[in-house]
């Protein structure tokens, strides 16, 4: 009984441990997604124009609580302590290649990952290679409006252990549909969103298939010069239910909402971002802190 504990356990805690991967984002497995909720902010939807470009993501995730699906705390910090960090590099590249009258390109996304554990089964560190992602996508734009779809696969390239509770790699593909836009006004005013939907393939050594996944990144706020300000977060809710040996997992579907500043300073093709993001209203979920610093360049 213990080791089926620690499994499921150690489940959860990769869900938690993949949050901070951007683009590898909770229950589903234990709680989480492939992707880090929170990623992208200002500008998301406009996609740089042809040629290569780069972007440095830099995270800090902090939590000492985990919620019930009521929304209660299930663990408090004398029992459940996650600290992550994570360095994720963004390779990119937009074509001149058009189709439906937007440019093609693609990125491919590497995550080196770093967990802290607590646990009630134990506690342990890990570090190393998470999840990479691939993705090719098309891009338009406007006079105001920019958008874009992409199509993220994410591969189970991070380590992984059934028995232990600090997995950096989730063991698992996730597909992963989504579309970004961005409305940047006349007056500097601008709304960001980013619009997720997860699909996810069984772990095989655990034969559990996490639930499909709906979520969005957010941001809105204001341009003045080379700075801008603004709201962050984002919004997340798994839409089915896990399974676990084909049979499915019933009151595990989790939810999460975060919200925070975002200040960015952009400067000769550069830019870079220092945000802040508070977790609420979460069940089966882990609720804490993110704080982002992001660097761009187009080349």
């Amino acid at each position: 009984m213990f080791n089926s504990a620690k499994i499921v356990f150690a489940a959860f805690l990769t869900a938690v441990f993949m949050s901070i991967a951007p683009f590898t984002a909770f229950a589903t497995e234990g709680g989480g997604g492939a992707y880090g909720n929170g990623a992208e902010d200002s500008m998301s939807g406009n996609v740089p124009g042809p040629g290569f470009w780069f972007v440095n993501y830099m995270n800090y995730y902090h939590s000492d609580e985990f919620k019930d699906n009521n929304g209660d705390t299930l663990l408090g910090k004398d029992q459940f302590e996650v600290t992550t960090l994570a360095n994720i590099f963004r390779f990119a590249y937009t074509s001149n290649v058009q189709i439906l009258g937007g440019n093609l390109g693609g990125y491919l996304l590497v995550p080196l990952v770093y967990a802290d554990v607590k646990t009630p089964v134990g506690s342990d560190t890990n570090e190393g290679l998470g999840d990479m992602t691939i993705s090719p996508f098309i891009s338009w734009h406007t006079k105001n409006f920019h958008w874009a779809v992409a199509f993220d696969v994410t591969t189970p390239t991070g380590d992984y252990d059934k028995d232990e509770v600090a997995n950096i790699g989730r063991n698992y593909f996730t597909f992963e549909p989504l579309v970004a836009f961005t409305y940047l006004a006349d007056n500097g005013f601008e709304f960001t969103g980013k619009l997720m939907y997860d699909i996810n393939t069984e772990n095989n050594d655990t034969d559990y298939k996490s639930g499909q996944e709906l979520h969005a990144d957010y941001f809105a706020g204001y341009h003045a010069g080379p700075w801008t300000f603004g709201l962050n977060g984002y919004l997340y809710k798994q839409v089915t239910d896990d399974e676990l040996n084909g049979n499915e997992v019933k009151d595990n579907r989790g939810q999460i909402m975060a919200a925070g500043p975002m200040v960015s300073y952009f400067f000769k093709g550069q830019s870079i971002v220092l945000k802040y993001q508070k977790e609420f209203e979460a069940e089966n979920k882990s609720e804490g802190e993110k704080v982002w610093l992001k660097y761009f360049v187009h080349f």
